[in-house]
Order: structure tokens, then C-alpha cells, then sequence
């Protein structure tokens, strides 16, 4: 049912994919100044929210990893491992944010991220700092310099499981890039051209290649992959001596993996995955992405931290994630049922993920 709260428009489970001809055709720019005008006064990100909702979902996270290790019966593990991977999921998920902000708009929040999240879950920031922006830029979006873009949808079959199986063997590969790969690229100048170009970035793209840090953001970028090379090789060394029970490193591999698989499978949906790699307008980039708003409940567990205004978000990559509930309504409620805007809502999961599936099948 549709909530008119949100917008008089349908939301779309399985809606055709916009024409070759919409898809190709110059920016709405109707649409593209109503965003902009209707949340010009939402783009300062609130701290204490940031604060409060990354170190909370950390603490509950750690807390349900750290019962799950230790905790009988079986049953009451795995649920303690599931609430675990929800709630260190979202506290991942906010490396995202910390790609569009300014350090000085939250001091100290990236390095707090850092020590928190993403060092001990060995997705360090600079994974995704200097990677995401260029999936925002206008002229790459889509094409083979996006690091973040796969024309999934124009793919064989068998390219979505190994696509979700990468994310569950993940947990495993980062230690060994951290631990044996890192220390051993410092000895070896070609492995480590290769280190830092194909292994330092969250990207599946594998044509894409990354260049080297430079200034400030290169000594950012030492400390942090030498804060994760000793925290790998700790784990190993402890798990190797058995200070550190099998069970206990396997529970904390399961956990990292569902981690990983449940980012994964967003992603698959992010994108419609249709465009063959050639530059889009903006109006296009944003058609070929997905939100899913309310009122449905559970996209807030699997897009969490405004992933599931993805859409909205590449229109407006500036307005945090908390505001964009907010800008979501206003633009929804300004546009009429004809607008563009309104082609990107869907409603389900199971049924985009299908709808990727089927795509691929006829290929």
C-alpha cells in the first residue's frame, strides 16, 4: 500500500527499466533544481547523530559478536551472531559517509571510525576515500573508470555467485592481503605497484586501477594499513598459538562474512547495472539507481545508514544520511506523478534481485 505521506506515486517492484531513449536523453532540469532548492537548508550533518549512531551500533555489534563466541546453546549463538552482523553492518556502512564530508564538519569522527570499525574489521577509510568519489563523478559514472560499476545486468548467469561468493571468502583474503601481503610488498617494489593498485579499494571493477597516495592522505594512508598489518598478524599469531580458540576465530570469520555478504547483496541492487559503459547524464546515472523509502521496514536493516535513498543520494551526494528521509518527502511531495523522480522507488529486495537475475539469464 502506498504511503501518500511519502508520495501519490506507486512504488515499483519489477517497473521496465526507462527507455534507451529517456536513459540517453539531457537532464531533467526540473527535477535536478527542485532537489536542489528543497533541501539547500539540509546539508549540514548533525554530530551528535553521527556520534551517537555509529559508536552505538559498534557497542551492540561487539556485544553480539562477543556473546556469539561464548554463548550455549547453539541457538542462542547464531542469534547473537545475527544481531552482530546487523549492527556491525550499519557501523560499517558509515565508511560511506566519510567520503562526503570534511574532516573539520566532524572532527575527529573519521580517525574515531578508524579505531573503532574499521581497523578491527579490516576495512580501514582509505579503502573507500579517493575510490568512492570518482563512482560521483559525472563523467565516470558507469564507464571503465568507475571503480565501483559493472554492467551487471548485461552479464552471463553465473557472474552474481561469484559475485556474492567473493563477499564470504572476503574475511580471509583481507588478512592475508593485511598480514603477508603488506609487510612483504614493502621488500618488493612490483608487488607492491599491485598491492596498491588492485587490493587497497573497495571497488569491483577489476579494470580499474589505483594510483598511489600522495601527501597528507599517502601518511593517512601508512598508518592505517600498518595499524591493520599488525592487527592481522596478532589474530594469526594468536589463533596459530591457541591463545585464541579455533571456534572463536571462526565465529568472528562468520560474523566479518555475513558482514560483508549482506553489503554485497545491497549492492546488487544499488544500480540497475544496465549501462554498457558509456558516459551518462546525470539524470541518467540517476535512473539507473535505486531507492527503496518507506513505509516498507526492512530496507532500514539491509540499506542501512541512507543507503536505501541511493538514488536520491547520487543526485545530492552532499545531504547526510540523516537528512535524507527528509529531502526524500519534500521532492516527492513538489514533483507530480509524471516526473522522473519517481521511476527509481521500488519496494522489495527478492524482487530486484530478481529482476537483476532474469536480466542475466537472457543473455
Amino acid at each position: 500500500m502506498t504511503d501518500l505521506s511519502i508520495s501519490d506515486a506507486p512504488l515499483r517492484d519489477m517497473a521496465p527499466a526507462p527507455s534507451a531513449a529517456v536513459r540517453a536523453s539531457s537532464d531533467d532540469k526540473a527535477m535536478l533544481k527542485a532537489a536542489a532548492q528543497l533541501t539547500r537548508d539540509l546539508n549540514q550533518p548533525d554530530a551528535r547523530i553521527y556520534w551517537a549512531d555509529m559508536l552505538g551500533s559498534a557497542a551492540l555489534g561487539y556485544a553480539g559478536l562477543l556473546t556469539a563466541m561464548v554463548a550455549r546453546p547453539a541457538a542462542l549463538a547464531v542469534v547473537a551472531g545475527l544481531v552482530a552482523i546487523l549492527a556491525l553492518y550499519r557501523a560499517g556502512s558509515f565508511i560511506h559517509e566519510l567520503t562526503h564530508f570534511k574532516k573539520s564538519a566532524l572532527p575527529g569522527f573519521r580517525a574515531a571510525w578508524n579505531a573503532v570499525v574499521g581497523v578491527p574489521l579490516l576495512i580501514p577509510s582509505f579503502m573507500y576515500e579517493g575510490v568512492h568519489n570518482q563512482h560521483h563523478a559525472k563523467t565516470y559514472y558507469g564507464t571503465v573508470d568507475d571503480p565501483e560499476y559493472l554492467p551487471l545486468a548485461l552479464m552471463k548467469p553465473w557472474t552474481l555467485p561469484i559475485f556474492l561468493v567473493t563477499a564470504v571468502l572476503a574475511p580471509v583474503a583481507l588478512i592475508f592481503r593485511w598480514a603477508v601481503l603488506t609487510p612483504l610488498s614493502l621488500l618488493v617494489p612490483p608487488l607492491r605497484r599491485f598491492v596498491v593498485a588492485r587490493l587497497s579499494g573497495l571497488q569491483i571493477n577489476p579494470k580499474f586501477d589505483r594510483p598511489a597516495p600522495t601527501g597528507d592522505f599517502a601518511r593517512d594512508w601508512r598508518i592505517m594499513e600498518a595499524s591493520c598489518c599488525l592487527w592481522s598478524i596478532a589474530i594469526v599469531a594468536l589463533v596459530a598459538t591457541g591463545t585464541v580458540p579455533l571456534k572463536v576465530f571462526l565465529v568472528f570469520l562468520a560474523v566479518t562474512s555475513g558482514v560483508l555478504l549482506l553489503n554485497q547483496v545491497r549492492t546488487l541492487v544499488a544500480h540497475l547495472w544496465e549501462n554498457e559503459g558509456e558516459p551518462m547524464s546525470v539524470t541518467a546515472q540517476y535512473l539507473d539507481s535505486v531507492n527503496v523509502p518507506p513505509p516498507g521496514l526492512l530496507p532500514a536493516l539491509w540499506a542501512p545508514v541512507g543507503l536505501r535513498y541511493h538514488a536520491l543520494h547520487h543526485l545530492l551526494p552532499g545531504v547526510p544520511y540523516h537528512n535524507l528521509g527528509e529531502a526524500h518527502r519534500r521532492i516527492s511531495a513538489a514533483l507530480d506523478e509524471g516526473s522522473v523522480y519517481h521511476a527509481t522507488s521500488h519496494r522489495h529486495l527478492h524482487r530486484l534481485v530478481g529482476r537483476l537475475a532474469a536480466s542475466t539469464m537472457r543473455r
